[in-house]
């Protein structure tokens, strides 16, 4: 038995490496429409895993548009050339996982277009049941609505019965608004003091931990 029937994932930071260009895609945005930003890189992290609009919130309209599309232009050709690749560890454990009959998928506030770059790239959605996406629900993370809303594509009403795994803080308050455990990948970029200030369910510091917590054991 196992403790869980259905383990969500976020995509950036967590799966694929992708932070880094992330923060490039952000800076070439800022540069190709406003010459520039004193922006830092501490407040433009503070947003990876919200919707990419609310990166821009604090711009008028037209300016807020010009940077999405700046930006999606940019990171768009950029993962086409493969240059984001998976975590170690990443493909065994949803291979694991999956074998063990687990059911999995992405929960993730990036656009279908722009995810599903990578995920072909990188053979991702092989391991997949359900894909969530930013057009899925009108309220994003930290909202809890992706992660019910993938849940009951799944048929899984008790919440408790599934795990998210994320990396940053918009998954952890995501996956308490639903009712859902949390566990944080050992390999986030994030700050790290602020997620063990909020007490994930669970720390994968090695990628072979996740399928033992799943069931229920230890590694």
């Amino acid at each position: 038995m196992s403790k869980y029937d259905l383990v969500l994932y976020d995509l950036d930071g967590t799966l694929q490496d992708s932070i880094p260009l992330i923060m490039e895609s952000f800076k070439h945005a800022y540069e190709v429409v406003l010459g520039g930003t004193d922006r830092t890189d501490e407040d433009l992290m503070s947003y990876i895993g919200k919707p990419l609009g609310d990166s821009f919130a604090r711009h008028d309209d037209e300016t807020k548009e010009r940077l999405t599309a700046a930006y999606l232009e940019y990171n768009c050709a950029r993962m086409k050339e493969n240059v984001i690749p998976v975590f170690p560890g990443v493909y065994g454990f949803l291979s694991k996982i999956q074998s063990m009959g687990v059911r999995q998928g992405i929960v993730t506030s990036k656009r279908e277009t722009s995810a599903m770059i990578t995920i072909e790239l990188l053979d991702l959605g092989q391991y997949f049941d359900t894909m969530v996406f930013r057009e899925a629900t009108e309220r994003a993370k930290p909202h809890g609505d992706p992660l019910v809303y993938a849940a009951k594509a799944m048929g899984v009403e008790d919440m408790s019965r599934v795990l998210y795994v994320g990396d940053a803080v918009p998954d952890l308050l995501s996956a308490r608004d639903a009712g859902c455990d949390f566990a944080l990948v050992g390999w986030t970029k994030m700050d790290r003091e602020e997620l063990d200030s909020l007490n994930p369910d669970y720390l994968i510091e090695i990628p072979e931990r996740l399928p033992c917590i799943i069931k229920g054991s230890e590694l």
